[in-house]
């Protein structure tokens, strides 16, 4: 049993030799580039979502005689701008990793604009439908299978 451990040491130690400076100098000034343009995104996108705001509060408050889809519209691509913050938030609380859930949310939540934007085409609001059925059921597998690291 010792020498496995001392055979699994000398393996750890040929990989951390292995890994080459000019390598992870390369990788930390990509990881600080992607860093910062996702902050960059961010302030976009909230700048963006605060817009979305107003034009609700707009078309809520102001203008009565709005359209019911357009409102829903509206709503939907709020929650678009909301879900992409908060999985540029969770990237960086995850030490930098992108949880596949929240790719999902931000699917299915553009799939149902589409389709409330776009239904007057049968086949392609059945299409939709299967596509949201397709990420829901990835959704439930992601969730509900143990995962092994």
């Amino acid at each position: 049993m010792l020498t496995a451990d001392v055979g699994r040491s000398k393996e750890a130690t040929g990989i951390a030799e292995s890994v080459n400076p000019k390598t992870s100098f390369i990788a930390g000034h990509l990881q600080t580039f992607l860093n910062a343009s996702l902050i960059l995104l961010a302030l976009i996108l909230c700048y963006l979502l605060s817009k979305e705001i107003y034009l609700l509060i707009k078309t809520i408050f102001i203008e009565y005689n709005t359209n019911f889809q357009h409102f829903l519209e509206q709503i939907l691509v709020f929650f678009l701008y909301f879900e992409f913050i908060a999985m540029i938030v969770r990237y960086f609380q995850e030490n930098y990793h992108f949880p596949l859930r929240y790719l999902l949310y931000i699917g299915i939540t553009a799939m149902i604009r589409l389709i409330i934007a776009d239904h007057y085409d049968p086949m392609k609001t059945l299409i939709y439908t299967f596509v949201i059925l397709v990420l829901t059921i990835s959704y439930f597998i992601v969730n509900f299978t143990p995962l092994k690291r």
